[in-house]
């Protein structure tokens, strides 16, 4: 199993390979019988949003059973998100969570320059109070990572896993090149 630094730098160079549209996935019929066979085994988790332009997977030129994946729309965090990073990091020994935030993301849009009803507002809300009076979407986004991180650094469970190696870090990924721009 990776640790996070280890991982933090395996998702940069396969950022890097995907920027130079050098993608090597393997998602071969023989690497899916293996990972079915002998189970997953991630070296990450991503937090991202569910908007189809960002491919996890691709972004970081991962083969199948690399990453750990939750998507929703704006990245943001509830119990369901906080309980599906415990399950990677107790059972599967995850040492690594991206926050992977991006460029052009309609929640944030939304949350930045409209005032949504219905379902969606349970998102916008939440993204509201993470920017606060922020009306800069980059600057928004970025904000929106931070506060899903500090939700993670927060939990209980997840902050009992950081004893034991686990790290949280953000992302923006830029829709225009396919970088990823890591953030503190």
């Amino acid at each position: 199993m990776l640790q996070a630094e280890q991982a933090i730098e395996r998702l940069r160079q396969g950022n890097a390979a995907y920027q130079q549209e050098q993608n090597h996935m393997d998602s071969s019929l023989q690497k899916r019988l293996t990972t079915c066979r002998y189970g997953q085994h991630p070296y990450a988790v991503i937090i991202t949003c569910s908007d189809a332009r960002v491919i996890p997977e691709c972004i970081f030129n991962a083969d199948i059973g690399d990453l750990f994946v939750i998507r929703v729309a704006g990245n943001v965090l509830d119990d369901h998100q906080l309980g599906s990073v415990e399950y990677a990091a107790h059972h599967l020994g995850v040492k690594l969570v991206m926050v992977l935030g991006h460029t052009h993301c309609g929640a944030v849009e939304a949350a930045v320059h409209h005032d949504p009803d219905g379902y969606i507002k349970f998102i916008t809300d939440v993204i509201k109070q993470a920017i606060g009076e922020e009306t800069d979407d980059y600057q928004a986004c970025c904000l929106n990572i931070r506060h899903s991180i500090a939700v993670l650094e927060s939990s209980f469970e997840i902050h009992q896993e950081e004893e034991h190696g686990l790290k949280v870090i953000g992302a923006v990924y830029h829709l225009q090149d396919g970088r990823v721009d890591f953030i503190d």
